[in-house]
C-alpha cells in the first residue's frame, strides 16, 4: 500500500511502515507537503474519472462512441481507453461518494491557492450524481459480485442513459 509521509517524524517512522508492508514514502519533513501532494493529485485522478464518465456517457448517447475512442488512441497512444473507460466507470460508481466529499476538500485548497475551483467543483458533481444514481440501484445491488462489476464501460453507460432518458 502506497504512503506518502510528511512532518517532522516521517523519517523515523517510514522504516516502520515498510515493514508492515506499506510502501511508505517521505515526501518532505515539512508538515502539509504530502497533503498537498494527494490534493494536487486528485484534481487529475478524480476529474479524469468524471470527464471519462461524461465524455463516454454523451459519445454513447450519440453514436460516436467509436470516433471518440479512435481520437483518443491517437491522442494517447499509451492508454487502452476500452480498458480504462471500465475501470474509470467501476472506481466512481464504487467510490463516488467518498471521492465527491474528497474532492470538496481538494477544491477548498484551491481556493485557499488563490484559484477558482472549477474542475474539481464539477469533478464533485459528477462523482457525487454517480453515487445518487448507485444508492439508487441503478449499477446493481451494493455488496454483491455484480455491483459495478461490468468489463465493458458502455453497460454503465447505457444504465446511465436509460435512467436520464426516462
Amino acid at each position: 500500500m502506497p504512503l506518502l509521509l510528511g512532518g517532522p517524524g516521517a523519517r523515523e517512522i517510514e522504516p516502520l511502515l515498510n515493514t508492515i508492508g506499506f510502501a511508505a514514502k517521505v515526501a518532505s519533513d515539512k508538515l502539509g507537503v504530502s497533503s498537498a501532494v494527494k490534493m494536487c493529485r486528485s484534481i487529475m485522478i478524480k476529474g479524469l474519472e468524471a470527464m471519462v464518465i461524461e465524455s463516454f456517457t454523451t459519445a454513447r448517447a450519440y453514436g460516436v462512441e467509436d470516433a471518440v475512442l479512435a481520437s483518443l488512441a491517437e491522442t494517447f497512444p499509451g492508454i487502452n481507453w476500452e480498458k480504462q473507460g471500465a475501470y474509470f466507470f467501476q472506481r466512481v460508481i464504487e467510490h463516488g461518494r467518498r471521492r465527491a466529499e474528497e474532492v470538496r476538500e481538494v477544491a477548498e485548497t484551491v481556493r485557499e491557492a488563490g484559484l477558482t475551483p472549477w474542475s474539481a467543483q464539477g469533478t464533485a458533481e459528477r462523482q457525487a450524481w454517480v453515487a445518487d444514481l448507485a444508492d439508487e440501484g441503478l449499477f446493481g445491488v451494493r455488496g454483491t459480485a455484480e455491483f459495478a462489476r461490468s468489463a465493458d464501460w458502455r453497460t454503465e453507460a447505457d444504465r446511465i442513459l436509460s435512467k436520464i432518458k426516462r
